[in-house]
């Protein structure tokens, strides 16, 4: 039976207006008991979390959100690196519901990403819903009284919805390289950046060269007496179109919302197109890899340089980088590129071996780590017990994470992971993912309701058979077949993390409620009648 995803189809902008002078986050930090229960906790305030609370007030529903940081806007609270920006253009990089006028810049900068946040928080009344400080600890679903219990660091809680927003690039990750607790110096990884540290006149090593290196990598070199950067893989690095927005355009758009949400329009379907050389035609990526090639040519003159920074695989395969200086940075008197694998970590040193077995040593002060996040092996999914005891990521251990629209998870009622199992993106803005996966959860919940049922969870077939499916998409793309190894691929070697097509197909699916997708468990149902 089919049941039509209320308000799906409609714009978010039926979103409640703004609340005006609204609650700091100050004020929502003020001592308080956590409520004994309440419909649905939230876990995060990043932008699924803030998603999925404002949609959960609008629709009446009593809510918290416990956040383990002291403020909302979770990986751009985080991510204060410097350089630090989205490599999404901004007016797409936003809630369709809550537009900016005011970007500075067509590329965001992170202050103004974490500002855009909190002022969203605020005018939508959330603050009052955030209990800051509040690490969930565990989470257990309990078949007997159907509800989830919540235990965190502010309080524990049971609820009957469980929404986890933590996101993909919440947890940084860091090598286990040998003697690395033997180090003397500084050492951080670029998510929880030392801003009290001075890197002034000293050695600095960078391990790993992706998206958050290539932005804090020109913004130090300057500063460094030495910055030697051990790569593993080169990337592609594509330019970045960026540029300031003037004062007047920004005043076009406080006056012409209309036009705003055109220049979003476009650039949404501008990069939409994407997909088509990401994993319809793969072969169409060599374009690029052109032009990318060309630039590398004309910016590192150095034919030794330029061989270590020449990409090995297809593009796209990892996630394509976005720059206009990195590449000069590189060539810079004051800077090494290491391809070299790293074998130990001395007090005062990182050691290497190169592939005839020649060790060298690299004096460093500090080491900065642009290593990337566990996003195939989430720790919050080591918290999370269903209703036959076992966590997530034992439910994941075998086959890799999986997910029935990268939302609901077989095994655990009522729990809803946004940005879950194949929801992520190589193209375009996880926003509108986001959003997708949020309004489909508000008209489950209110489906739910009208007909009486206590519990929902995806069957097993129905989501074995959705992720054979997606397995099956992904194995000709680029990210799948295009000779790297990235951070899209767990340990198995599935790719769990990417929508396999065009993002306009996921809210097309998502766009109707399937109750037989379903194993459902009415309110007056006993205990030993709940099915199998």
């Amino acid at each position: 039976m089919h049941a039509p995803a209320q308000d799906l189809a409609a714009p978010a902008q039926d979103l409640a207006a703004p609340t005006r002078d609204a609650p700091t986050a100050r004020d929502a930090t003020t001592a308080r008991n956590l409520p004994a229960h309440v419909h649905a906790v939230v876990v995060g305030s990043g932008f699924a979390g803030l998603a999925a609370a404002i949609r959960l007030g609008r629709s009446g529903r009593d809510y918290v959100v416990l956040e383990r940081g002291h403020d909302v806007a979770g990986t751009w609270r985080d991510n204060s690196y410097p350089g630090c920006a989205c490599d999404v253009p901004s007016h797409l990089y936003s809630f369709s519901f809550a537009p900016n006028p005011d970007w500075s810049r067509s590329f965001s900068p992170q202050p103004e990403i974490y500002a855009y946040l909190q002022r969203t928080a605020a005018n939508y009344g959330v603050l009052p819903h955030v209990w800051f400080d509040a690490e969930v600890l565990a989470a257990d679903w309990d078949t007997r009284q159907q509800h989830w219990t919540v235990r965190s660091a502010a309080g524990e809680l049971t609820c009957d919805v469980l929404i986890l927003g933590t996101g993909g690039l919440s947890d940084p990750s860091i090598p286990a390289l040998p003697g690395l607790e033997s180090f003397a110096g500084t050492s951080f990884h670029s998510a929880t950046w030392a801003h009290d540290h001075d890197l002034t006149g000293e050695r600095v090593a960078v391990i790993g060269t992706g998206a958050s290196a290539i932005q804090f990598v020109p913004e130090i070199q300057p500063q460094v007496a030495r910055l030697t950067v051990f790569q593993r893989t080169a990337p592609w690095v594509l330019p970045r179109r960026d540029r300031a927005i003037g004062a007047f355009e920004r005043w076009v758009y406080r006056r012409v919302p209309r036009l705003q949400k055109a220049v979003r329009a476009g650039i949404y379907w501008g990069r939409e197109s994407w997909v088509v050389g990401f994993a319809v035609r793969p072969s169409l990526m060599k374009l690029a890899e052109q032009r990318a090639l060309r630039d590398l040519h004309r910016q590192v003159p150095d034919p030794s340089l330029r061989a270590k920074l020449t990409p090995s695989f297809r593009l796209g395969c990892k996630r394509v980088l976005l720059s206009n200086d990195y590449y000069p940075t590189l060539t810079r008197p004051n800077v090494e590129v290491v391809t070299d694998r790293i074998v130990e970590i001395r007090p005062h040193a990182v050691m290497t071996v190169d592939a005839d077995g020649h060790e060298a040593e690299h004096p460093v002060d500090t080491i900065v780590f642009g290593t990337g996040f566990h996003v195939t092996d989430p720790p919050i999914a080591h918290r999370i017990r269903g209703r036959d005891g076992a966590t997530l990521a034992e439910h994941w251990a075998g086959t890799g994470m999986s997910a029935l629209h990268g939302l609901t998870v077989h095994g655990f009622p009522n729990l809803f992971v946004l940005v879950g199992p194949n929801t992520g993106l190589g193209h375009t803005s996880i926003v509108f993912m986001i959003e997708t996966q949020v309004r489909y959860l508000v008209a489950l919940l209110e489906a739910m309701a009208a007909r009486g049922l206590r519990a929902v969870e995806p069957r097993h077939d129905v989501q074995h058979a959705e992720n054979a499916d997606l397995q099956r998409r992904l194995a000709t793309t680029v990210w799948n077949a295009g000779g790297c190894a990235s951070w899209y691929l767990d340990s198995h070697g599935r790719n769990t993390t990417l929508w396999p097509t065009f993002t306009v197909t996921f809210r097309r699916r998502l766009a109707t409620l399937r109750f037989e997708e379903y194993r459902v468990v009415q309110r007056t149902a006993a205990v030993e009648r709940l099915p199998a």
